[in-house]
């Protein structure tokens, strides 16, 4: 029996099953959704049996789909084993990577990446710079971090940028407030109510770079080191957060406070991953932005690759 079997399609089944969705398989590989029905299209062909049930949410695999991820957990560990254990050998094996971050709730999906990419590489020793960073990227010039996870790209040709993700921020707000009933909020909502955030300057803030100032609004700010008391102050109608979904998605679901869009088109901030040009070449680093991409894309439901 002649096989037409090849590791694209055994990625592609891995693949659907971790994200639930042709669409979210689709974007994890880094291909179109119709290509991805094409693959599977001609393994039915060929197989003569369906591979998974159609219209199911999540999919549900049939025997013969089921078969075909026996496989693909079997094989596909070892390739990629495989592929790091060569270029462990092109490239030595030795090597670090500090972090440093801007922002105070990206350890929600660092730390679950980190500790997948342990596994993955356990003999790159990985740490977090102490405390939060102001410029992280000025830590990659004086050689205290060997990577900054930042929200905006400098046009220092100096620093190499990877895209990690990008994320919708909504605003927080009483679950009695004023504008409660409204489907999204506006620049000038913000005007008169406090802006409760982080303290950070307000250069580092999604909502003010670039809903606020461009509208020429200026808000009282309060700020707090800890998400707790942050939203603590909402549900008190001590002002409004601006937070990325997943960061306040447990306490919308616990009805602490309501989330509302940030204008009618939603505000959406960017992830990437920032270094020296030279560690962009490591086998390890490549990893590293690779496992952070595709841990946070299926732990994070509202993300999306960039």
């Amino acid at each position: 029996m002649q096989s037409i079997l090849e590791l694209r399609h055994l990625k592609t089944l891995h693949a659907l099953r971790e994200s639930g969705n042709l669409l979210r398989a689709a974007v994890l590989l880094n291909v179109t959704q119709s290509a991805l029905s094409h693959q599977i299209k001609l393994l039915e062909e060929h197989h003569g049996v369906p591979l998974f049930e159609r219209k199911t949410t999540p999919i549900r695999f049939t025997p013969a789909g089921e078969r075909l991820l026996q496989l693909a957990d079997s094989i596909l560990p070892q390739v990629a084993n495989c592929e790091r254990d060569l270029a462990r050998l092109a490239q030595g094996v030795a090597g670090q990577l500090r972090i440093a971050v801007e922002c105070h709730t990206c350890f929600d999906w660092l730390m679950p990446a980190m500790d997948l990419f342990r596994q993955r590489w356990p003999e790159v020793e990985l740490d977090i710079v102490s405390g939060f960073q102001a410029d992280p990227v000025g830590l990659l010039y004086s050689h205290k971090a060997d990577v900054a996870i930042v929200s905006e790209m400098d046009a220092d040709e100096s620093v190499a940028y990877h895209p990690l993700f990008r994320f919708e921020i909504v605003a927080l707000i009483a679950k009695d407030h004023a504008l409660a009933k409204r489907d999204y909020l506006v620049a000038q909502d913000f005007a008169t109510d406090t802006l409760i955030t982080y303290p950070v300057p307000d250069e580092m803030l999604d909502v003010v770079r670039q809903v606020l100032k461009p509208a020429g609004i200026n808000t009282t700010r309060r700020t707090t080191e800890l998400t707790v008391a942050m939203l603590q102050l909402v549900a008190s109608k001590r002002g409004i957060a601006t937070l990325p979904v997943w960061a306040a998605q447990n306490y919308v679901n616990r009805d602490y406070v309501l989330p509302k869009r940030i204008t009618a088109d939603g505000l959406t901030g960017r992830l990437y991953a920032a270094c020296l040009p030279d560690l962009s070449a490591k086998a390890y680093f490549s990893d590293f932005v690779t496992t952070i991409r595709e841990s946070s894309y299926l732990n994070l439901q509202s993300i999306e690759l960039t």
